[in-house]
């Protein structure tokens, strides 16, 4: 599937503090116009985005959320919760592959839990 549709807007007021980018289909919102160069950050965000697409949205967020709430009880951190969510162990871990969206399985991120 191709997601060159999404849309890249600089709007630093929607993005958490020590964040770079966050992704809400098919938006993909970055803290600084800096960012707009960054790659694998772009990579990072898209690999959101096709995550979102396949689990229509809204439940990418409801999971995500469920999933952050558990990881939080687990860890009693955030930021160790946060990058042990399954959808974002699986984007640090491909964006830096350039070519991962291409050959990227179905539902790849449920590898990651």
């Amino acid at each position: 599937m191709n997601i060159a549709f999404n849309m890249i807007v600089i709007f630093k007021y929607i993005i958490p503090k020590n964040y770079s980018g966050l992704t809400i289909f098919p938006f993909i919102f970055l803290r600084n116009k800096k960012n707009i160069n960054d790659v694998f950050l772009l990579n990072h965000e898209k690999i959101h985005l096709k995550q979102q697409i396949e689990l229509l949205w809204i439940f990418f967020f409801v999971w995500y959320f469920i999933e952050y709430i558990i990881r939080f009880y687990q860890y009693k951190n955030h930021e160790f919760a946060y990058k042990n969510i399954s959808f974002e162990k699986e984007a640090y871990k491909n964006e830096q592959d350039l070519n991962y969206l291409k050959s990227r399985k179905f539902f790849a991120f449920l590898k990651s839990l």
